[in-house]
């Protein structure tokens, strides 16, 4: 390897500088991870009769149901909002995850290296 570096680097970038530069992005994506972690997200299915709420790391974390969707003689339908509901707020908290790592890599696909 020729002295500072590798040929061919953008703007002559070290390797020290990527390093440094890894370290930087990977300090920051840990602290987006833990900030979604602890965030929640709330979807409601049936018109809003059904509402859940899961957190960051996916867990379930509360579930409202009105009254006036329990129907003894359609409990398939009630199952069916629930699991909408919580469908929903799962994809609410991935669409955000995508969208911060998206601002944090610059758009740049990295194949799954974070």
């Amino acid at each position: 390897m020729a002295k500072g570096g590798f040929r061919g680097m953008p703007g002559g970038m070290n390797q020290a500088a990527m390093m440094k530069q890894a370290q930087k992005m990977q300090q920051e994506m840990l602290r987006m991870q833990q900030e979604q972690e602890a965030k929640t997200f709330t979807a409601k299915a049936g018109g809003g009769m059904i509402a859940a709420t899961v957190n960051g790391k996916h867990e379930l974390v509360g579930l409202e149901i009105n009254p006036e969707a329990v129907d003894p003689d359609d409990v398939e339908m009630l199952q069916d909002m629930v699991i909408a509901a919580v469908n929903e707020a799962m994809r609410t908290a991935d669409a955000e995850a995508a969208n911060n790592m998206s601002r944090l890599t610059g758009g740049l696909n990295l194949g799954g290296l974070f």
